[in-house]
């Protein structure tokens, strides 16, 4: 009937589905560089379980004119992450594929193997933990609909087959494994590539603001002056800040940060620089910009928005309201970024010097 041992053909099932789930997590890493839409990955994810599936049809334990095989394994997979639009796109392929094979168990084969998976993995999915690309499997909460899964179809392959008791017993094993196997590797990946993702944004943003830090800043600000890109530097700080945290409190000083924060997101256009230089101290770098009127009128409509924005317990300030003060560079494209970041600086010293909650562009005279 079959010259290999029955656990031979389900123990190379489970070894193709965890070769090639190890295979599809390495390449997720170059499609994540390449893709930044989370909907067109998980399509693709789908393609990929479908073909995985496929695969594994090849490879089946052949007995009476039954094929049996593990592809229920990869298909209650995605179903249980993805959800039913997912499984069903998965279960294309291997649905093709069987219904092209025939034989006298292959409605059995259809729906048992391809579609029963997809159903009760979709019933067990849950929206809320949803995360992609980045999901974290409950892992218990699978293998229980796994085995909820499995008993089910067991049941019904034993009354509707000729499979032997001790043959169902070995698929129920091997296919556990194989799902426990990709689930515990899938979770494995998507915590580490987490974690760098957390480890490259605290090595390029603020933790507080979310803005870029003055390292990423220079970075990118270095690009356009080498493209001879015009460029001009603002720098801004909170006008008696140490007065407002001392009077409100830390917690607050750090909200109306995040607050300056946001909203200096709000105004600067594509193509333009932002950064937390330190403390409250912040530095905007324009992009192709030619005239310093148009800077500086961006620099004021900023600086009243600002001004114009309703802070907690800003009444409690020496200006009644929490103000910034500006200084901003004439735009070039010749000069180095140190030397534009210290004439916004002397600009910005300027227009403290001169009562604060002003814009003052830099001139040589400084």
């Amino acid at each position: 009937m079959y010259s290999h041992p029955i656990f031979f053909f389900f123990l190379e099932n489970m070894a193709l589905i965890i070769a090639l789930m190890f295979l599809g997590l390495k390449l997720k890493e170059f499609i994540l560089l390449k893709i930044d839409n989370p909907l067109r990955y998980m399509w693709l994810s789908a393609l990929f379980i479908g073909f995985l599936s496929f695969s594994i049809m090849f490879h089946p334990l052949l007995l009476e004119g039954m094929r049996l095989d593990l592809r229920e394994v990869p298909l209650f997979f995605i179903s249980y992450i993805g959800g039913w639009k997912l499984g069903i796109l998965s279960a294309i392929l291997p649905g093709i594929f069987r219904f092209s094979l025939g034989g006298p168990t292959l409605t059995e084969g259809i729906i048992q193997g391809i579609l029963l998976p997809v159903l009760i993995g979709a019933l067990f999915h849950n929206k809320k933990v949803l995360n992609h690309p980045y999901t974290i499997i409950n892992i218990k909460h699978m293998i229980i609909g796994f085995i909820v899964f499995e008993v089910i179809k067991t049941g019904l392959m034993l009354w509707t087959t000729p499979i032997t008791f001790s043959i169902s017993i070995a698929m129920f094993f091997f296919a556990t494994v194989a799902i426990l196997g990709i689930g515990l590797m899938l979770n494995d990946f998507n915590r580490n590539a987490m974690s760098r993702k957390e480890l490259e944004f605290l090595s390029n943003y603020d933790s507080m603001t979310h803005l870029p830090n003055i390292r990423y800043f220079k970075n990118e600000v270095h690009k356009l002056i080498s493209h001879k890109i015009p460029v001009s530097i603002c720098m801004f700080d909170v006008d008696y800040f140490k007065h407002y945290n001392d009077t409100n409190g830390h917690p607050a000083g750090d909200e109306v940060l995040r607050i300056i924060g946001r909203l200096l997101k709000e105004s600067v256009k594509e193509g333009d620089m932002i950064a937390r230089y330190g403390g409250e101290e912040f530095i905007i770098c324009y992009s192709n910009v030619t005239s310093s009127e148009d800077v500086t009128v961006t620099a004021e409509t900023f600086r009243k928005k600002v001004e114009e924005y309703i802070f907690k317990n800003e009444e409690t300030q020496p200006n009644v309201d929490v103000t910034i003060s500006i200084g901003v560079t004439i735009p070039s494209q010749n000069k180095t970024l140190d030397e534009l970041i210290g004439e916004a600086d002397k600009a910005l010293y300027q227009s403290k010097q001169n009562g604060r909650n002003q814009v003052t562009i830099f001139k040589s005279s400084m």
